[in-house]
């Protein structure tokens, strides 16, 4: 139990049968994998619904056939040129906060540690608000020069920073790592307001359209960007991550087996703000699935700390099918962070109130 009030989640994993390759173990875990491939089959099949259903309704197997190439001309119309952007787009940044939300719980060991709490998509949001609402011929360059999407990115990465700094002591700790982060959170949140509040009523309609988080008219050129951002940030997550596998018994016995685990706990979180600001670039602040992502897939895996395959998969399931529910669930369709946010919120009220019965 921490000054937070919530149990951290770095329980020493328990040690499972392997096989070794040089300086790298694989650990087999049956439970884990069979978790894995039925979250891998449950997104699949959700994506290919979510691409089938609109006012030209297309079959399950009609989609599948398309995704595959077999399709008919009217269904690879429909499906690829219209549908399949949000759908790759949900997927992409479900996947992306997913597993950032997995390595910030896992640094900080505190199931409250997600870029929603940190401020990260808070940066991002006070810069996009900025450039958006602030009249002037500087702001329209950047905007055309650079993109929204882009700024976001630089405003999140930025904001990751200055909370790691902060609270950067001789290393880092969980509990001052949530402590400034909220911090900075809430003055972003502050200096997004107050933009909004000034703003041109014009620039506000189209801000806060950005702000609630959206997967509406997605362009295949935004898709590119943030799949293969995503692509090489994961592939940088995976090799570093073999090496931090070793510090969930304490940085301690990581350094006596030869991590400096200074340097990859950085790297995993420079790793974590960039997730976090290419899926904010992709989609807006789509609200609580880095927090929610984590935490379901780690009881799903009955496993101590979130395992970060999963917790990429859960993140992708959980923002296509609110997505999916945004669309279909009422008459008008509703931006997809309303979904995830009342999914997210009484989710944040049972964590709090599950470790205060503790």
């Amino acid at each position: 139990m921490n000054g937070t009030g919530v149990k951290p989640t770095d329980a020493k994993p328990s040690v499972a049968p392997g096989v070794r390759f040089g300086r790298v173990s694989f650990v087999w875990r049956p439970w884990m994998a069979f978790v894995t491939l039925l979250l891998a089959t449950a997104t699949f099949l959700v994506f290919c619904l979510s691409i089938g259903v609109g006012d030209f309704p297309i079959g399950l197997s009609r989609v599948i056939a398309t995704i595959l190439g077999r399709g008919e001309q009217v269904d690879e119309f429909v499906i690829m040129d219209l549908r399949m952007p949000r759908a790759l787009a949900g997927l992409v940044v479900g996947i992306a906060l997913g597993v950032s939300g997995a390595i910030t719980q896992s640094i900080a060991r505190n199931p409250l540690a997600s870029p929603d709490i940190l401020g990260i998509t808070g940066g991002a949001s006070a810069v996009s608000v900025f450039l958006v609402t602030v009249s002037g011929g500087a702001s329209a360059a950047i905007i055309n020069s650079v993109g929204l999407s882009a700024a976001a990115l630089a405003g999140g990465l930025g904001t990751g920073l200055l909370v790691y700094f902060l609270a950067w002591r001789r290393g880092i700790d969980g509990f001052r790592l949530i402590l400034i982060g909220i911090s900075v959170s809430a003055v972003m949140e502050a200096i997004t307001t107050w933009l909004l509040v000034t703003a041109d009523i014009r620039d506000v309609a189209r801000a806060q359209a950005w702000l609630v988080g959206s997967l509406d008219n997605r362009s295949w050129s935004e898709v590119w960007i943030a799949l293969w951002g995503t692509l090489a940030l994961l592939v940088v997550v995976a090799c570093v991550a073999f090496q931090f596998k070793p510090m969930h018994f304490g940085d301690e016995v990581a350094a006596g087996l030869g991590v400096r685990y200074s340097m990859v706990r950085a790297v995993l979180l420079l790793c974590a703000v960039l997730l976090a600001g290419v899926a904010v670039s992709a989609a807006g602040p789509v609200p609580f699935v880095a927090l929610v992502a984590p935490q379901v897939a780690m009881r799903l895996a009955r496993y101590p700390t979130p395992p970060m395959v999963a917790s990429g998969l859960v993140g992708a399931l959980l923002l296509i099918g609110a997505d999916l529910v945004a669309r279909t669930a009422l008459p008008i369709g509703l931006p997809v962070g309303v979904v995830t946010a009342a999914i997210g919120g009484p989710f944040l009220v049972y964590l709090l109130v599950r470790a205060n019965r503790r």
